[in-house]
């Protein structure tokens, strides 16, 4: 079976990251994929070294996108998939009809609009399935995948490179510098806890007004922005506690990277921890925006060794039995199988598509 993985994505992120991680499972299960996305060194050395096809466009807005139109047309003459997988609402929205199947992976609460060309739908939580269905997508078409995390064993990180005292409680937050993930509230928070060091770990816009409210609030002497970051399982390796405080978020693999790693996690109730944590059993969950609660939550973790062992023991089952990298490569390969019995043959989209061409195309329906 052959897959085109189609995503546009930013240069850093969550769905950036399990794009990335899910098509480099998938090769290792010796499934035969070419991938379509804009260019990015970090994740092209990755995919270079994994031995994986790749090919570069720009996804501009598709209405101006004749030279990812054409990528993509070519791509699918030359690859002959049995089924594309389109990331996201911006690379779905270049999803063309009369060749193989294609699906759209969701991982918010996006439009269907975006997804119009695309007969089988991918959410990365139950509510996103849910929200897909009840948008207009059959339900025999529609499933929940979630995301995983593979983290291989890895040395903790020396503190010292980062100006931070070997014994001094350490919170480490994985996120993109962005309102959604709530690393203001977080640094409120940590005027609370005055024993504590943080790692931000990530890039985005609101780098400068975070540097600058920690000044504001004193606490800039204990806080490190690290930049976005690839040794995830070392930096978890590292830090006492794993923090997740973001307003909005429609799944979030960090909390599974913390069940995975073995780390106490606290999160914020959003929609995606909301639906998966088990208050006080393998996570503590505080309120959206709450900073007494938030600090409140992470003090118990600091002074409660049997608490913490406790969550690392919830999460590790959690883990185990629905987030790990066989349980994804597992659904995911059943769910191509099924769109691909569902469509033409390889030959039959081959000539549907050399149809199009021949009439000029219609890249944008």
């Amino acid at each position: 079976m052959r897959v085109l993985q189609v995503m546009a994505g930013g240069e850093h992120g969550g769905a950036e990251t399990m794009y990335s991680d899910s098509v480099v499972a998938l090769h290792h299960a010796g499934l035969e994929q070419l991938l379509i996305t804009r260019p990015n060194p970090l994740r092209d050395t990755l995919w270079a070294e994994q031995g994986l096809a790749v090919r570069h466009a720009r996804f501009p807005s598709p209405l101006l996108g004749w030279g990812t139109h054409r990528t993509l047309a070519q791509a699918i003459r030359d690859f002959q998939p049995d089924v594309c997988h389109f990331w996201m609402g911006r690379a779905a929205s270049y999803a063309r009809r009369g060749g193989p199947p294609n699906i759209g992976w969701f991982g918010g609460p996006y439009a269907l609009k975006y997804y119009r060309n695309c007969q089988f739908f991918i959410g990365v939580t139950h509510e996103l399935a849910r929200h897909i269905i009840a948008s207009g997508a059959p339900t025999e078409a529609t499933a929940c995948i979630h995301t995983f995390a593979d983290l291989p064993p890895a040395a903790a990180i020396d503190r010292a490179a980062f100006d931070t005292p070997q014994a001094a409680p350490l919170l480490l937050s994985l996120a993109r510098l962005h309102h959604n993930k709530a690393l203001d509230v977080l640094l409120k928070a940590l005027v609370q806890v005055p024993s504590a060091y943080l790692w931000l770990a990530g890039e985005g816009p609101l780098r400068e007004e975070l540097a600058a409210l920690a000044q504001t609030l004193g606490v800039a002497e204990r806080v490190r922005f690290l930049g976005w970051r690839t040794d995830r399982a070392a930096l978890l390796a590292t830090c006492n506690l794993c923090v997740f405080p973001s307003r909005i978020e429609p799944f979030g693999t960090v909390m599974v990277e913390a069940w995975a790693a073995g780390v106490p996690l606290v999160t914020a109730a959003a929609a995606g921890p909301k639906a998966y944590v088990a208050p006080e059993r393998n996570a503590l969950l505080v309120a959206v925006d709450d900073v007494g609660g938030l600090a409140t939550a992470i003090n118990r973790c600091l002074n409660d060794p049997a608490l913490c062992q406790r969550l690392v023991e919830g999460g590790r089952h959690a883990y185990e039995s629905q987030f790990t990298r066989d349980v994804l490569v597992r659904d995911l390969l059943a769910f191509y199988r099924k769109a691909r019995d569902s469509g033409p043959s390889r030959s039959q989209a081959r000539r549907n598509e050399n149809a199009r061409t021949d009439l000029g195309g219609t890249f944008f329906r």
